[in-house]
């Protein structure tokens, strides 16, 4: 296992991340995972085993259950503090309550949001605080605020966010320059080769401001663990069969996988290792958050990190997934082929 430094910290986290949304199970949430303590705790030891020290949990996921596991698993397995690194996030209601203060990013929900966290992860710090989607009705200046006295209060150490709009992210951040406040580390996303949306403007811009991408979903909802195939039913028990997120071009994934298929074979590996390598090949990505059920889907998901690509694998897999180009990029390309050596002005 390999690791890389988070943003503009000195912080390194593992190339995977062990997500934790399968653990728990309450409510909506059986339809991803309903994984109870001890099988959680293997997962854990497991990854840990296996070079993984970064853990990523949310308030949200079975209604706070996927955060106490988490808690309780890292304490049965008496991991040292200083040895793993913890992210999760607030934004979303958590309970059965419908009060309109129970959601968004105000100074009111973060600074209980953070609390409840800590209590439920039995810690003192949270390492990565992510805000978990842009609040419409809560000032950013609001929400960076606070979120700066989180971290001053030494309830949190880095901060990052989740699901902006390339605009969004900027804006925050140059708010966050102006008043010196701590700024976002990370983005996480959904990214993918059946969804590779994030290179037309949140790649780049994280390039330019040094940001982290910590994909999710790396597998499309599980389109791409090789259990799905063209002219075949939907395998039983697996997720995308009873929640089809997130979305995808159908006909355009089953493309991809043709694709993957021989790769794997050559590897002698799965499709998913095929798809989870890929993203690791990319070095804006920090890390990879995968889910996992078992330990055997585990171990086979964290074996990504080893693997690498010829030349025409990379050309073959890219091939397949590629983004049509759209405006302003193929006029972006145009530009800048005019001003390499050579290049010559035309009207446009």
């Amino acid at each position: 296992m390999q690791y890389r430094l988070l943003g503009q910290t000195g912080l390194y986290v593992s190339e995977i991340c062990l997500g934790t949304m399968t653990f728990g199970g309450d409510g909506f949430w059986k339809v991803i995972g309903e994984l109870g303590i001890d099988a959680a705790t293997e997962l854990v030891n497991a990854a840990f085993d296996g070079g993984v020290n970064f853990f990523d949990t949310a308030d949200v996921y079975s209604e706070g259950q996927s955060e106490v596991i988490l808690g309780k698993a890292l304490q049965q397995l008496g991991l040292p503090r200083d040895e793993v690194v913890i992210a999760t996030k607030v934004r979303e209601r958590v309970g059965k309550g419908n009060t309109p203060n129970q959601i968004g990013l105000s100074r009111h929900h973060i600074l209980n949001g953070v609390d409840r966290s800590l209590k439920r992860l039995q810690v003192d710090y949270i390492d990565l605080y992510q805000v978990h989607g842009f609040d419409l009705l809560t000032p950013i200046e609001e929400t960076l605020s606070v979120l700066d006295d989180v971290i001053t209060a030494g309830k949190v150490r880095y901060i990052g966010l989740c699901n902006f709009s390339a605009w969004q992210i900027m804006k925050a951040l140059a708010i966050a320059d102006k008043y010196q406040w701590h700024r976002f580390e990370s983005v996480q996303a959904y990214y993918s080769l059946a969804g590779r949306d994030l290179e037309r403007e949140i790649i780049p811009l994280a390039q330019d401001q040094r940001l982290s991408i910590l994909p999710w979903s790396p597998l499309a909802g599980g389109l791409l663990s090789g259990k799905f195939e063209r002219e075949k039913d939907n395998p039983t028990g697996a997720r995308r069969t009873t929640f089809d997120f997130p979305p995808v071009d159908l006909e355009r994934t089953y493309k991809i996988i043709d694709a993957l298929q021989p790769i794997a074979q050559n590897h002698n590996c799965s499709i998913a290792r095929i798809a989870l390598a890929w993203l690791l090949s990319r070095n804006y990505v920090t890390s990879v958050l995968i889910g996992a059920k078992s330990v055997e889907q585990l171990r086979d998901n964290l074996m990504a990190a080893e693997l690498t690509f010829t030349d025409d694998e990379l050309s073959a897999i890219d091939e397949s997934s590629r983004l049509p180009v759209e405006y302003p990029q193929w006029m972006l390309d145009y530009q800048a082929k005019e001003r390499s050596p050579g290049g010559s002005r035309s009207a446009s």
